[in-house]
């Protein structure tokens, strides 16, 4: 998708995403709000979820696609990259990038952006998958950073 329409695309969905998550103090259904309309409104999107840090672990958290890897390897994989790096990362074809995880050998391109708690913590990541080679860049970032911010306004 064209910069200027996927921005347009995000924009719309910010807009609905912001009056959804006004309707519930949870933060499971806002997190859940989240990945269902960017997994159904974003056409590249194959694989749309969180994962999450527990007890040391990188855990699978709500998402939408086909059936995840449960627990990530440590310190493997594009998720723990961003979580290592506390930042997104954007990799144009999974099947270059090393020690990738393989949950689902249709994917193609992937985006982790770093999932912060009230206080600022990383304490997750957003995975999305693409069955598409490089699918995602710094708008794709700069809107989803902004979208998870929802999730604790």
């Amino acid at each position: 998708m064209e910069d200027k329409r996927k921005e347009g695309r995000y924009n719309r969905i910010y807009k609905q995403l912001d009056e959804l998550v006004l309707k519930s103090n949870s933060t499971a259904a806002r997190m859940a709000t989240i990945i269902a309309v960017l997994h159904h409104k974003m056409d590249a999107f194959f694989w749309t979820g969180f994962y999450l840090i527990d007890n040391g672990e990188m855990v699978v958290n709500m998402y939408q696609g086909p059936v995840a890897c449960q627990v990530l390897e440590k310190n493997k994989g594009v998720c723990w990259a961003a979580f290592n790096a506390k930042k997104t990362v954007i990799v144009e074809d999974v099947h270059q990038f090393p020690g990738h995880i393989a949950c689902d050998s249709r994917s193609n391109s992937e985006i982790v952006v770093p999932f912060k708690n009230k206080k600022g913590e990383i304490i997750g990541v957003l995975d999305i998958d693409s069955k598409e080679l490089a699918s995602f860049n710094e708008t794709d970032a700069r809107w989803l950073e902004k979208i998870l911010k929802l999730v604790y306004i």
